[in-house]
């Protein structure tokens, strides 16, 4: 074969091997999303109760401990929502990521 016929099928073979793979649909898992990495380190280990009073408390002593007691709670139970409105929002981007690979290269590029 002539070299330049050799060139031209050479780039030819390419042009083909390169509109294929541009053309194809990225890949997109779930995994891939790691929702469960958007939410802080410090919150694994939970809200710690308060101190209980000692044993010679007085009531003032346990009314002090009931009001640290419930500011934790109020701590925990605000952590809870705050990592499940985290994860529904992470969820939601990587299922509107998903559609948008799915609906092809011309949505993603007019999208």
């Amino acid at each position: 074969m002539p070299k330049g016929q050799t060139k031209l099928s050479i780039l030819l073979s390419l042009a083909l091997v390169s509109t294929a793979c541009a053309g194809a649909p990225p890949i997109v898992t779930a995994s891939a999303a790691d929702c469960a990495g958007l939410l802080p380190a410090s919150w694994k280990g939970g809200v710690s109760g308060a101190p209980l009073p000692p044993n010679s408390a007085t009531a003032g002593d346990w009314i002090a401990f009931a009001d640290a007691q419930t500011g934790r709670l109020d701590q925990a139970n605000g952590r809870t929502a705050d990592a499940i409105a985290i994860v529904e929002r992470c969820e939601a981007r990587e299922r509107d990521a998903l559609n948008r690979a799915k609906a092809g290269w011309w949505a993603r590029l007019t999208g």
